[in-house]
């Protein structure tokens, strides 16, 4: 399986931030769609960077209740890592771990599609194992 089908079925939708923007509204951005990280996109959308829940609680951590009135372009992290929608679901866990990072943004011909997090992967594996079993069971079932 792909990242294309994790989108497909997810969707595309990438939630921003500006660089501008500060951490307490960010916060708030996270919590009302329920996500763990944003994209920091400029007005043109170029990406600038990403920035995490585990962003915040380190910059919260480091400058406490102050933290919050910083600016994504402050905390964010500036190295993004991408992937591609024909990037395999086993590539994406292995680039995931070996770089310790959550979020991944998708690119394909030099135009972000979408935005993937390890449990939209981890359950896409989950759901290919558990079809891979199902198929393994009525093919025994059928021989038996």
């Amino acid at each position: 399986m792909t990242v294309a089908a994790i989108l497909d079925h997810k969707g595309h939708e990438i939630v921003s931030a500006r660089p501008d923007d500060t951490l307490a509204n960010i916060a708030h951005t996270l919590t009302k769609h329920r996500i763990g990280a944003v994209l920091v996109r400029d007005a043109e959308s170029v990406v600038l960077g990403i920035l995490s829940e585990r962003d915040i609680v380190r910059a919260l951590s480091a400058h406490g209740a102050a933290a919050l009135t910083m600016t994504a372009s402050a905390v964010m992290t500036r190295e993004v890592i991408y992937g591609t929608p024909g990037d395999t679901v086993d590539k994406v866990l292995a680039t995931m771990t070996e770089r310790r990072i959550r979020h991944l943004p998708v690119m394909h011909d030099g135009k972000l599609v979408g935005f993937v997090s390890i449990g939209d992967v981890v359950k896409r594996r989950i759901a290919d194992v558990e079809e891979e079993a199902d198929q393994l069971r009525a093919f025994v079932a059928g021989n038996a």
